[in-house]
């Protein structure tokens, strides 16, 4: 069953100020809204980008590219051993009192899943104060704020990390729930070419989908071309339309963690639906097990799809 139908929505930057008014900015910032509190909260800003953090970025930004985030070529979803993290943390500069504005390039709606990855990353780690910026760098040369393309050399902290696995799901209990044997609905971010098997990531074993699993594109948040998360639905109709039932946990997963982050970005951090986990390795790990899956073509049909995809 496909579940990317369209969404009953209410303006995303009333909800995400409703969700963490805790927050410096709330899940979701803006590039007028940091623009015009910038001086005053002084967040430290996580771009994201790599190599374009060059060509110029947000005044007092500092390059922490993705892949300090990600794990092997072999297995790009793998977690990190917290001592690898923690030393990454610490030489970004970051502190688990101030507030982090991570920045991804904003080209296409992909790139919000290499934040929304970040920012569970951080979450998990302890850090409390987060927020994306919506649109990335793109979206904030767009509005014609100052950039600089004098880099930024943060000064070196110490942190002592705890990493939680709140929101987190591993391959042993995402089986188990593929089992019958843990309840959870488990939800596949990816477009439905891959949810239906008819593509694969490069480092999966096999084609397919979590057996029981529905598919809920992370596209569904965007409007069409944009980059930007635009509107979301509140969390009873986002309920509703997936099935959620009243704490019932969610897992999102997709072929690496990427495009999961952002369906786990929109349901935990802006409708602020309770027991949402992401499964980091998601289907390039699950796939190389020998657990059962559903959806995958045989032999014949498994050859004819790659010989379409090239």
């Amino acid at each position: 069953m496909n579940l990317s139908a369209s969404l009953i929505s209410i303006p995303l930057g009333l909800l995400a100020a409703t969700v963490s008014a805790a927050t410096s900015f709330g899940p979701l910032v803006s590039p007028s809204e940091l623009s015009a509190e910038l001086e005053q909260v002084k967040p430290i800003i996580l771009d994201i980008r790599g190599d374009d953090y060059a060509k110029g970025h947000i005044p007092g930004a500092i390059s922490a590219p993705y892949g300090l985030f990600r794990g092997p070529k072999d297995n790009p979803g793998q977690m990190l051993e917290v001592s690898v993290l923690e030393e990454r943390f610490e030489s970004l500069g970051l502190s688990l009192d101030k507030p982090v504005v991570i920045v991804p390039e904003g080209k296409t709606d992909t790139d919000f899943g290499a934040a929304a990855r970040v920012y569970w990353t951080l979450k998990s780690s302890g850090f409390a104060d987060l927020s994306i910026l919506n649109g990335g760098a793109m979206a904030w040369e767009s509005a014609g704020l100052a950039t600089s393309a004098d880099p930024v050399v943060p000064q070196v902290t110490e942190l002592d990390i705890h990493f939680s696995d709140q929101w987190t799901a591993d391959t042993e209990e995402v089986s188990a729930v593929t089992r019958g044997e843990v309840d959870a609905l488990l939800l596949d971010a990816r477009p439905d070419d891959f949810y239906e098997g008819r593509k694969s990531h490069a480092a999966a074993a096999r084609p397919g989908t979590l057996p029981g699993a529905e598919n809920h594109a992370y596209t569904a948040f965007f409007s069409d071309g944009a980059s930007a998360m635009s509107e979301i639905p509140d969390s009873a109709g986002l309920r509703e339309q997936l099935g959620i039932e009243d704490g019932e946990e969610v897992v999102s997963f997709c072929n690496t963690g990427h495009w999961a982050a952002t369906n786990w970005f929109a349901l935990s951090e802006v409708a602020g639906i309770d027991n949402v986990k992401l499964y980091p390795g998601s289907m390039v790990e699950y796939s190389n097990t020998d657990h059962e899956m559903a959806n995958t073509p045989g032999v014949v049909e498994n050859f004819l799809n790659k010989l379409k995809g090239n």
